[in-house]
């Protein structure tokens, strides 16, 4: 992959600071595309075609590769997406406490001559959370731009008991299988 160029197709400044770790060379463009559940759509079908519509919503030349991820929080099959306002981030984080989740980022890369799409699974699990502590944590803005209303790379993390899985992959990107998967055209 030394002559193609490489799109990140987000703007989650998460992906793009673990992507350098794997990867330091690539561009960064948004594909803002319409992240809307289907119905009957399993939540890793879900990733996964989001991933692959992030990907192919960039314009693409023969020179490029287009990685693109999506990472969802699901509870009981449940999505938890973005929480709407501090209320939902409230809900969701009681809704965690004490009980065990998957995190899953569907990833899919486009290169000129195929799409490889997949998806990670992290279980994790949260000890018991006091209502003023999830109040507390709220209020700090954090956890309203991400999936379940927490990261586990800052304020959430003394909230989490264990986790079982690829902890990159809660963050927002599995680099063990984004690696292995670039490392295949280099």
């Amino acid at each position: 992959m030394k002559k193609k160029k490489l799109i990140l197709a987000s703007a989650s400044p998460r992906r793009s600071e673990l992507l350098s770790l794997i990867y330091p060379d690539f561009e960064i463009e948004a594909s803002g595309i319409d992240e809307s559940i289907h119905s009957n759509e399993t939540p890793m079908a879900y990733v996964e075609r989001v991933a692959e519509e992030k990907a192919a919503a960039i314009k693409n030349s023969s020179q490029n590769f287009i990685l693109a991820a999506d990472t969802i929080v699901t509870l009981q099959q449940h999505i938890l997406g973005k929480p709407k306002d501090p209320t939902d981030a409230i809900h969701m984080l009681t809704q965690l406490s004490h009980r065990s989740h998957h995190v899953i980022t569907g990833v899919s890369l486009h290169t000129p001559k195929k799409i490889e799409t997949f998806s990670v699974i992290t279980t994790v699990t949260f000890r018991h959370l006091h209502p003023t502590e999830i109040e507390a944590y709220v209020a700090t803005g954090c956890p309203m731009d991400k999936a379940g209303a927490y990261a586990i790379q800052g304020g959430a993390a003394p909230f989490i008991r264990s986790i079982n899985g690829s902890y990159t992959n809660v963050v927002g990107l599995p680099l063990c299988e984004v690696s292995e998967v670039l490392s295949r055209y280099r």
